[in-house]
Formats: C-alpha cells, structure tokens, sequence
C-alpha cells in the first residue's frame, strides 16, 4: 500500500460533551461519529493547554508549548509568542518526506511571515490567521469595544489577501479542503482542517438552526454550529471515498481545548453566562487546569487498519506527531518532542505510558500520574479567585474534581507537586532561553 495520506481535523472551544459518540444526547454527529466507527474514541485525550494557541503549536510540533516557544502569559490580554521554523512542524516533518501539505482554516500562531503557515511547512494555506473572525464577513473585531484594536479583514489565500464576503466560513473550509483533496489525491498528502467553529461569534446559517427547534437559544446555535462541521466532515470522508483513498487516509480529529465562558458568546446582552458548550461530568472551562478545560474529544481512525475501541489511558496531543510519522513510515530520530507515539497501542501491543502529564497556564499548573490529577492554584472560571492552593483529585472516583484529597494524600500530593513545580522550572528555562525574543512576534 502507498504511503498513507493524513489528515488532521481540529474544531474550536468544543467541548467534551459535544459529540454524540462522546456523550451528547440533545444532537447527534453522525459523521463525525463515523470516524469512531473506524477507529479510536479517547475516553482520556488531553490538549496540552486550556487555550487555543498553545494548543494548536503543541498539536503540531509534538512539544509543550512552552518548548514549542507558545505560551499565553499574560493575564488578561491572552496574547501569545508566535511558531517559528525553528521548531519543526509536523507539515514540515511529512513535507521533508516527499508529501504535499495544506491547512484550511484557523492558523492562530502568529502574523509576521515567519509566523506564517507557508514558513512553517505548508505548501498550500487558505484560511485566517488571527484567533477569530466574523463567520460572513470574516473581519477580526476582537478588541474593538476598548478601543485598541481596528476592524482587520482577515481571510488569505497562501500570502494573498482574498474577499468571500457571505461565504460562511465553516463551509469555506470544508469547500477549499475538499479541492486540495481534488488536486492532491494522487500524492501523497498532509491536510490539516482547522475550522475555527465553534468559538465565538454565534453564527450560523439558518438551514442548521432549524435542525434544532427544541434546543434554548444557546444550545441551538452550538448545536447548529457543530452541526455545519459533522456536515463537513462527511463530505470530506465522500470526497476521499470518490476518489478511492479513503482506505489509506489516517483522520485524527481533536477540539483545541473546553468550551468558553467569554463575555463574547453572550447572545442577548444580559449577564446570564454562556453555556452553550457542555464539559460533561467535568468541572472547568478554556483557561481552565481543571478537567473540563483540557479534556477534550478525540478520535483517530484508518478504515480498515485501526481496530474500533474506546481507549481511556490518559493520552495528550503532543503524541499525535510521533503517531502519525509512525504510521506514515517515518523515523522521529531527529525532532526533539515531548510525546510518545501511540503505534504500539494502535497494533494492540503494550506500548510506553507517560509517567506524569503536565500543564500551565499563567499562574496554574498541573499533573496527571495515574488516575491522579493535580492542580496548583487552580480557577474554575477565569477572572475568579483560585479554588485552592492545592487540589488532588481521584480521577476514577471523581471524574468532576470535586472532592480534595491535598490534606488526606500529603505524600502523594507532596510528590505530584515536586515533579510539577520541577516540570514547569525546567520549560521556563527553556523559554526565557530560546524563545522569549519571540514574545513580540504576534
């Protein structure tokens, strides 16, 4: 069989509980449930961070984002350094051994050319760069209501600014995945799919609302929202199936992080919250180390090759790069990453494990060993006073992190709090000394 083909979709501030095959029962996600059907649904698959950016650079280069040289540091403002060609992407990895590369949609690593998709291993980009735009117009307005930031039209084609004004911006990727399938599908080929649904603002056709009469206001547009995804993902999966590649396809699909609570998913101007987005049975939201911030749906599936299960071994996106290089023939040796490839356990073999997973975010920080979670200065919601100093949790016993067990496990949390406070000692070193110049390249 030829080299197979890769395509990475990843969906924006979705949340764990927003798939029917993960849960949901209000809305159904065929196609995407579909992909479960021919492969892996994580029960247990983190992002490496709580927000988008660092996210995104994690997924692509295998690494923290902090190693990977993205952070979100800066209370309040949200900012993020920019991805540089000084850490290879996993576009530039596959692009070295002779495949064709692409993304569609959400970049969100930075906006000088350096930062760009083309100088990080894309051949070919269509899509935004900034963290969000206006789904018709697609013009970033973030900011605007403080007064430091203009109206910036947002919408490129490689390096050339192009106009679409109308053209839903869900469908725009979906339309401009399939015809780099339609250019590409007698070579090999890497497509990331980065729709940017559904983060905020609330848009969606009519055509999708109407599928859902019976949901409130809030979930309605969500749904709808997901819904115009699920519709795209199928006519991908048709596209592949035209052209008779789907059989050699890997498809990984993963949300960036949780569901938001921004002031910016309000739909009626009032000071209810935003709770079109459910986490589940877990606790927390983007920005958030708790759960529901980083817990996210994930699924890998190759027709024919990968074995239908549920795995609930704690996994993170940092592994996806060593996979998908593994299952494409291909050697890691000479990339520096922090994941470990999941290939063993695909081809249902005993496989290595992370001994600990960690994160950061801004003042938080937090591990996972085992079924034991912990988190330091951990929030709930962002803005709000941290829940304690302290938590651990018994992910099998309390999946909603709501019982602290710091004061009952003084060993255990002494020892889980020494290996995160030595985990995040050992990548601020790494940023201030390879990275922090970049800081001011977004």
């Amino acid at each position: 069989m030829n080299r197979p083909n890769v395509i990475i979709i990843m969906t924006d501030d979705q949340g764990y509980g927003d798939l029917s095959c993960m849960g949901a029962s209000d809305f159904k996600t065929p196609n995407i449930d579909a992909l479960a059907r021919d492969g892996i649904r994580f029960s247990s698959m983190y992002s490496a961070s709580p927000v988008c950016s660092p996210s995104r650079a994690a997924l692509l280069t295998g690494r923290y984002p902090a190693n990977a040289g993205v952070r979100a540091i800066l209370a309040g403002h949200r900012r993020a350094s920019g991805l540089t060609p000084e850490v290879p992407t996993i576009a530039t990895a596959l692009k070295n051994s002779g495949y064709k590369t692409g993304i569609c949609g959400k970049w969100h690593l930075g906006l000088k050319n350096e930062c760009r998709p083309n100088s990080n291993g894309f051949d070919e980009f269509s899509g935004f760069l900034a963290g969000c735009i206006d789904y018709y117009s697609h013009i970033f307005y973030w900011g605007m209501a403080d007064g430091n930031t203009n109206p910036t039209h947002d919408l490129w084609e490689n390096e050339t600014e192009v106009y679409a004004n109308g053209e839903y911006m869900t469908e725009r990727i979906t339309r401009k995945s399939i015809e780099f399938i339609q250019n590409h599908h007698n070579e090999p080929f890497l497509l990331y799919v980065a729709y940017n649904a559904p983060h905020y603002p609330m848009h969606a056709p009519e055509k999708y609302i109407k599928r859902f009469p019976y949901l409130s206001k809030d979930r309605q547009i969500m749904a709808a929202m997901i819904s115009a995804v699920d519709d795209g993902v199928g006519e991908i999966r048709d596209e592949l199936e035209r052209q008779n590649i789907l059989d050699n396809t890997v498809i990984y699909f993963q949300s960036d992080n949780g569901p938001s609570r921004e002031s910016r998913n309000w739909l009626d101007g009032t000071e209810d919250y935003y709770y079109g987005g459910t986490t589940g049975k877990f606790s927390g939201h983007k920005f958030s180390l708790f759960e529901g911030g980083k817990r996210i749906p994930a699924i890998l599936s190759w027709r024919g090759r990968i074995a239908q299960r549920v795995v609930d071994t704690p996994h993170i996106s940092t592994d996806i790069f060593p996979t998908i290089m593994e299952l494409c023939g291909e050697s890691c040796n000479n990339y520096e990453l922090d994941g470990i490839s999941l290939l063993p356990m695909i081809n249902g073999e005993n496989g290595s494990q992370h001994e600990y997973l960690f994160w950061e975010m801004e003042n938080q920080t937090a591990a996972r060993k085992g079924k034991y979670k912990l988190v330091l200065n951990g929030q709930l919601v962002e803005g709000e006073e941290k829940r304690a100093d302290v938590f651990l949790a018994d992910l099998e016993k309390d999946p909603g992190e709501k019982h602290n067990l710091a004061d009952e496990m003084p060993e255990l949390c002494a020892e889980m709090t020494g290996a995160a406070l030595k985990w995040r000692e050992k990548i601020e070193k790494t940023w201030k000394e390879k990275f922090e110049k970049n800081y001011s390249l977004t």
